[in-house]
């Protein structure tokens, strides 16, 4: 949330221990994203209504500019409720205390709803006949569904007549988000935005399940609250997805001083929870990123706030280089386990492409089956992060180049099986089909390298997929950076930028 020129993270917290209990609300501010500080807790399960967890939820700025917190309470019977939260004081713009409503709960489960599938209310948005709605996440006759609420004060609410999706080919809903998104254009729209002159917008509905945060595009109408959306749930041919590596459980918010949206993620641990006792701490957020409607109007783009290079230090710089076959290159000269690279290659012949059946739709398994050590024609390339110099320790984040008919499709693959010597780490290899064609196009490959967290953006953003890795070989100034060739065919590295950065002041 942006308040009074003050970003605010809220967050699900244990301030006892670094593993899963005692669900709270932490809570820390920003001037720029980058550097935080944390603040007080700001909500402490303590009544009735959440005595067993504050759970996730949302927040809204209502007309008169005061913020409400809307989020879900575990209550004494362990039913899951909707609850609000307000600040103490509108005019501190740190936002440092909160009051809970006095009539809470204001929503609990509907008599055909399990109380224990009941939570996470969205962000709310104002229709046309000015009243509030928002979604909440839930299951109905064991489909993954959203529940939409109606309010004229953001108090008293009531549950629409009109139905929001359901989708038969899933079981339960996290964490949805609604919001609009402008056509032809790289600005973000607040949440209650219906319509703007000149231009066509569509509505994204999100929703996390199967440990993925999944969405979906359509048309909204404000009158009746009619959804019509371009495809279900894992019904499109890429199963759209906002990241298709280890992230969950996102939110997004409207940056009204910038006129941007903001998407960001929880990103579990891998390792076992002793290792999480042993540092302290669990789970991490992925860098803020900028979000917005493709070219093509048929998904979404992400890329990394613009204020993260504010972190940028020593750089390297080369264009042209040509990379053989089964050859690799160190990118020497900056801190390769704190870094952020861009590099863009460009391939050619491609009639000698791999041919890859249409029927293939999987990226995942097919990034599995044919992983960075796998040789082919036009990849596996890209970069190898978090090395260790005899190669024993590394992730891969590579392409590769398929002929299907007579069009090719890229994929993108981010494989951190080599990533530790440590046993007992989950290294689950990621994939993504990138929505371009290299004939005419370049592959572009962003990579964010901080320790622990390997954060990836094809194509300009429009494949995401981040992995946690744990090296204990490649770390610190042990740690090595190359870009690498492991197919047969040669290709060029148009161009390669890398920084070192700085640490964040996180306090």
């Amino acid at each position: 949330m942006y308040y009074k020129g003050v970003y605010h993270f809220f967050y699900q917290h244990n301030p006892y221990g670094p593993l899963w209990g005692n669900m709270s609300w932490g809570h820390a501010i920003s001037h720029d994203l980058i550097n935080w500080v944390h603040l007080d807790i700001a909500l402490v399960p303590n009544e009735h209504y959440d005595i067993n967890g504050c759970f996730s939820g949302s927040t809204t700025i209502l007309p008169n500019g005061e913020p409400a917190i809307l989020y879900t309470g575990v209550d004494a019977k362990l039913h899951q409720v909707q609850n609000l939260a307000f600040p103490k004081n509108i005019s501190d713009p740190l936002l440092k205390e909160w009051v809970k409503w006095p009539l809470n709960p204001i929503l609990s489960p509907p008599d055909e709803i399990d109380p224990s599938f009941y939570r996470d209310p969205s962000t709310g948005w104002m229709g046309a006949d000015g009243e509030w709605r928002v979604v909440i996440g839930t299951r109905i006759d064991h489909q993954g569904a959203a529940i939409l609420y109606k309010s004229k004060d953001f108090r008293s609410w009531n549950r629409s007549l009109s139905p929001f999706p359901l989708s038969n080919i899933t079981t339960f809903w996290e964490c949805p988000e609604f919001y609009p998104v402008i056509c032809n254009g790289k600005s973000g729209l607040d949440t209650s935005v219906i319509s703007v002159q000149g231009k066509d917008i569509k509505h994204v509905l999100k929703a996390s399940f199967n440990n993925q945060d999944y969405y979906i595009l359509g048309k909204y109408d404000p009158e009746s609250d009619r959804y019509d959306v371009d495809a279900d749930f894992m019904k499109s041919k890429e199963w759209l997805r906002y990241d298709y590596g280890r992230f969950y459980a996102s939110k997004s918010f409207y940056d009204g001083e910038k006129k941007r949206r903001i998407l960001w993620s929880w990103v579990c641990e891998s390792d076992t929870p002793p290792d999480a006792i042993e540092k302290g701490w669990s789970g991490l957020q992925t860098i803020p990123r900028s979000i917005w409607l493709s070219k093509n109007e048929d998904q979404l783009v992400q890329w990394p706030v613009k204020e993260l290079e504010k972190l940028r230090t020593r750089k390297v710089h080369f264009k042209n280089k040509r990379l053989k076959g089964r050859s690799m290159i160190e990118i020497s000269g900056i801190t390769a386990s704190q870094a952020d690279v861009e590099i863009t290659f460009r391939v050619s012949n491609l009639k000698h492409a791999e041919v890859l059946s249409a029927e293939v739709a999987d990226p995942q398994i097919l990034c599995t089956q044919k992983n960075a050590t796998t040789d082919g024609k036009f990849g596996p390339f890209g970069l190898l992060v978090l090395a260790s110099k005899d190669l024993n320790e590394h992730t891969a984040v590579f392409f590769r180049v398929f002929r299907v008919a007579k069009s090719f499709r890229v994929l993108m693959c981010a494989d951190p099986s080599r990533s530790s010597l440590k046993p007992f780490i989950d290294k689950p290899i990621y994939g993504a089909f990138l929505a371009l064609d290299p004939r005419y196009a370049k592959i572009s490959l962003r990579t964010l390298i901080d320790h622990s967290i390997v954060e990836s953006f094809g194509g300009e953003g429009l494949a995401c997929i981040t992995s946690r890795v744990y090296p204990v070989l490649a770390v610190g100034e042990q740690a090595h950076l190359y870009a690498f060739n492991n197919g047969t065919q040669s290709l060029s590295i148009s161009s390669l930028s890398a920084w070192s950065m700085k640490k964040a002041q996180i306090v």
